[in-house]
Parts: C-alpha cells; sequence; structure tokens
C-alpha cells in the first residue's frame, strides 16, 4: 500500500517544460515503480454520499487508486485505518481487503482507477 498526502509534495517542473521558465507544475503522486505490470481497467469519477460506506471487498487480479476530489473519508485496507481528504491518494494492493466511509458532513467525489493483471479475477465481497 502506498498514501499519498498532497500536500506534503512539493510542486516540480513537468518533464517537458524549460526548468528555467516552467509554464506547468506537477506533484508525482504514483509512478510506474508502484504498480502491477498490468494494464488500466478502469478509470471512475465516483462519489460517496454523508454516513455511507461501500462495501468491504478485495480484487483478485486488480490494484486500486482512490484520488480524493471533494470531502473527508476514512479507508480501511485490512486492519489499517486511513483518514483521507481532498487531494489525498492511496493505492490498494491486489487481495488487500478495503471498505470506505465518508466521515465529513458533505458528498464525497473522488477518482478511482483500476490496474489489472487481465486474468479474469474475481471481485470478492467480504
Amino acid at each position: 500500500m502506498k498514501i499519498v498526502k498532497a500536500k506534503k509534495l512539493k510542486y516540480i517542473p513537468a518533464s517537458h517544460e524549460d526548468k528555467n521558465n516552467p509554464g506547468v507544475f506537477k506533484k508525482i503522486l504514483f509512478e510506474n515503480r508502484d504498480f502491477i505490470d498490468g494494464k488500466i481497467q478502469m478509470i471512475n469519477w465516483a462519489k460517496l454520499p454523508v454516513h455511507k460506506t461501500f462495501r468491504q471487498h478485495y480484487h483478485e487480479d486488480m490494484e486500486e487508486i482512490f484520488i480524493v476530489l471533494k470531502g473527508k473519508v476514512t479507508i480501511l485496507i485490512d486492519q489499517e485505518k486511513i483518514e483521507l481528504k481532498k487531494g489525498d491518494a492511496v493505492l490498494v494492493p491486489m487481495n488487500k481487503a478495503h471498505k470506505m466511509s465518508n466521515t465529513g458532513n458533505t458528498i464525497v467525489e473522488y477518482i478511482v482507477i483500476g490496474i489489472s493483471l487481465g486474468k479474469g479475477g474475481k471481485t470478492v465481497v467480504v
């Protein structure tokens, strides 16, 4: 698992920019070495209503990246509880049970990206 707190990252010039006069800056959330050697399974924009929790589950051949765009959540990965808010991200490895709860007073919006080995693995509800 890898947890990213965007507020703690520094902006750096994008690799295609002039380092002395960059037009755009980036914060590196995840790099190639962080992922399994797979393919993008899906990219979803999701919302989690106030005081709702999605069902605990795991993926047999897919890892997921959650990037919080709005709101505040608690995500439980195996037995580790992590608080995430706007700008934070987490990489959930395959076969790790996880569930997310909206712990704030507004709808949570997040991006979820699935990276799959493409071996036909299932999503298993715990």
